[in-house]
């Protein structure tokens, strides 16, 4: 070239997309994420109106204890049978409204959804209070054969319900409409809250209660067999996100190009829907509902992160259990001995924030 100089080379897509990757700072902040939770497990079971010593506990388990250290039985039940599957249940059902609500947003491409916006929620929610009002008279041999296994697998029976419903009006021809999901699952929902709003008129002052309470959400039931119920279908939905990311990643750009890059779109939205139900729905089943969780989540990880889902669903798994961990310890010390339920101080702290994506994006979004 004369003067021994090149010209300016113009910047590629690749380049453009070196500039703005954040995997490095992803990849960091899960570290720093699987740090908080361990830490914020920890502290969980630490916390309580009742005193017990983790390091006698530390100790039993790992079989180091001397008889001056020996676990008392009241302190092996406090952490044991309270605090550690109190825990473990915040954990789990953190994380699956989190990945939940990323991977709906991923599917809708919709910062703004969340499961409860298709009606899985909802279904579920009938399926629990229907049980606790109509339990008794209708379901009496189901109650003695099932115990207390009846009103988790109701509520998973009615998010499943719901989901196979919505899936069924959603496709024609076997592809799925995501605009006519979304349109059939808000009346689905309408229609759940309508007949749940029925039960709840005929229902006595006990049973209404038990609604008002399981409506909330709380995490104050947690025991083994719950969780040996629900966790399951939990993990199964946990462990079938990360092979989503990839899809979610490329359906951003729209179906139809997802669909030339190679993905299979349909099937993609099958795993998904089928994924976040069985999720949702488990957690619903042994927590009640707990709002907010699903969109708050991911929505402040793509802001630091981004919105690669490679990175974005583990970071959501994460910080979704470590939310509800936190928000539980609040719950069980801020009025000790009664206990608030977990819904509003996740109320508390999501609709406000929700309100700010709302005015932040409301000129993308023409709102």
């Amino acid at each position: 070239m004369p003067g021994g100089s090149r010209p300016a080379r113009r910047p590629t897509m690749i380049a453009a997309i070196r500039d703005g990757d954040r995997s490095g700072l992803a990849r960091l902040l899960i570290a720093l994420l699987l740090v908080v939770t361990a830490t914020s497990f920890l502290v969980s079971v630490m916390t309580g109106v009742a005193d017990a010593s983790v390091g006698n506990l530390l100790r039993f388990l790992t079989g180091t204890e001397t008889a001056e250290q020996s676990l008392s039985l009241r302190d092996r039940i406090i952490l044991l049978d309270i605090r550690l599957p109190r825990a473990v249940m915040g954990l789990l059902v953190g994380a699956a409204l989190a990945v939940s609500g990323a991977v709906m947003q991923g599917l809708f491409r919709n910062p703004l959804a969340d499961p409860g916006l298709v009606g899985i929620s909802s279904g579920a929610s009938l399926g629990a209070v229907l049980i606790i009002v109509l339990g008794g008279a209708l379901f009496g041999p189901l109650f003695t054969t099932l115990g207390p296994y009846t009103l988790p697998l109701a509520a998973f029976l009615g998010a499943l319900g719901s989901t196979l419903l919505l899936y069924r009006l959603a496709t024609h021809n076997r592809e799925t409409s995501i605009a006519t999901m979304l349109l059939a699952g808000i009346a689905l929902a309408a229609l759940a809250n309508a007949v749940t709003g029925v039960l709840i008129f005929i229902a006595d002052d006990k049973q209404l209660r038990d609604l008002t309470f399981w409506g909330l959400g709380s995490l104050a039931g947690a025991n083994w067999t719950k969780l040996a119920v629900a966790s399951p279908v939990i993990l199964a939905g946990l462990l079938a996100a990360p092979f989503l990311a990839r899809g979610l990643n490329a359906l951003t750009l729209g179906e139809a190009t997802a669909f030339h890059m190679g993905v299979p779109v349909q099937r993609l939205k099958s795993l998904a829907i089928l994924s976040v139900a069985g999720a949702v729905g488990a957690s619903v089943a042994i927590s009640g509902g707990i709002g907010f969780v699903g969109i708050v989540v991911p929505h402040l990880l793509r802001l630091v992160i981004g919105p690669d889902n490679r990175f974005l669903l583990p970071a959501s798994a994460l910080l979704g259990g470590t939310l509800l961990i936190v928000a539980d310890m609040v719950v069980r010390t801020i009025v000790p001995p009664a206990e608030l339920p977990i819904g509003i101080i996740t109320a508390f702290a999501g609709a406000p924030f929700f309100l700010w994506i709302l005015m932040r994006g409301r000129g993308r979004l023409g709102l």
